[in-house]
């Protein structure tokens, strides 16, 4: 067997047994919560009896011990059947994540490219003019986004944009009347409901992401090829960009491949409070509504992001930094 085929092997194994780690410890704890399923459909109801609470148990598979429970589950994932919600639909787990998942993810993936577009530069930016006016300004801007919590912003830009002057919806993804408007004022009606959420968004990460290019551009600019670079009298614009760049991305790539994960995490209150139909919301109401079939769904799609975005980390090293991809060939 070659060498890479080698670390490809060790490379799957490796996510496998993390994957079921997740899914196990994820099964645990979600059965340790308060409360059950059943809770939610008898306490409300006078006439539930203990038999009806018995008979709703064993329909659903809860009278049997947690192990047999977790391996009938994983007997169905394998297949890719997540199974069917506890909740009054009953409908399959998966065609509920597939129709909000767009909504969460093109909102999630548009606040990570605008945080890049942003926060790069700004990093790029502080870092050169160290000490500054722009490096002040820029680490006011970063206090105050590490100290503002999400919902709290929300809450303020709904007061102000949204009641005080009543310059875009206060929630919800369309308007009035959304299927009898033409395509340019439907793309602009959703422009208006995602104008607030996408901002806190990206206002959240382009904090901590500008703070972390900073700091890594500065300490490549301290290196020895930089100042030879600047001593020969090369142009600013090829000192940074050709040379100081891709080395200063490396951790802004870990921090990047780290917040994949925050696609379904990160959206439970922003989407709460706006009232978005998003994968954020439902797992709320599932945490809620004690449907297990429906978070285990959302927590598995989250490890499985999780995965992917440490598997891109990786990938996007090779890209940054040839040094990486020439250890990598000398491995093979």
């Amino acid at each position: 067997m070659s060498e890479l085929a080698k670390r490809l092997a060790a490379k799957l194994l490796w996510i496998v047994v993390v994957f079921l780690g997740i899914t196990v410890i994820s099964f645990a704890v979600i059965h340790l919560a308060p409360g059950s399923p059943t809770d939610m459909q008898t306490t409300l109801n006078p006439e539930a009896t203990a038999e009806a609470r018995a008979r709703l148990e064993a329909f659903y598979g809860l009278d049997r011990p947690l192990h047999e429970q977790y391996v009938d589950w994983l007997s169905r994932l394998v297949r890719l059947d997540f199974g069917r919600s506890m909740s009054s639909d009953h409908r399959p787990v998966w065609d509920k994540i597939v129709e909000r998942l767009p909504l969460t993810f093109g909102m999630n993936v548009a606040s990570l490219v605008l945080t890049l577009i942003i926060a790069v530069p700004i990093g790029i930016a502080s870092a050169w003019w160290q000490g500054r006016a722009f490096d002040r300004a820029a680490t006011v801007l970063v206090f105050i986004g590490f100290a503002m919590p999400g919902f709290w912003l929300a809450l303020l830009l709904m007061y102000a944009l949204c009641i005080h002057w009543p310059l875009l919806p206060i929630s919800g993804l369309t308007s009035y009347g959304f299927e009898q408007m033409g395509f340019w004022e439907r793309m602009v009606d959703l422009a208006r409901h995602l104008t607030l959420p996408l901002f806190v968004y990206t206002f959240g990460s382009l904090a901590g992401m500008s703070r972390f290019m900073r700091s890594s551009m500065l300490e490549v600019l301290r290196q020895d090829y930089i100042l030879t670079a600047r001593a020969k009298g090369l142009p600013l614009s090829t000192v940074i960009f050709k040379h100081a760049l891709r080395n200063a991305l490396l951790p802004t790539i870990t921090i990047l491949g780290l917040s994949v994960p925050g696609l379904i995490g990160g959206s439970v209150i922003i989407e709460s409070i706006f009232a978005l139909p998003g994968l954020g919301q439902l797992f709320y109401q599932g945490v809620m509504a004690r449907d297990y079939p429906l978070i285990m769904g959302n927590l598995v799609l989250g490890a499985l992001l999780t995965l992917a975005g440490n598997l891109l980390a990786d990938v996007a090293y090779g890209l940054a930094d040839p040094r990486i991809r020439a250890a990598r060939g000398a491995g093979q």
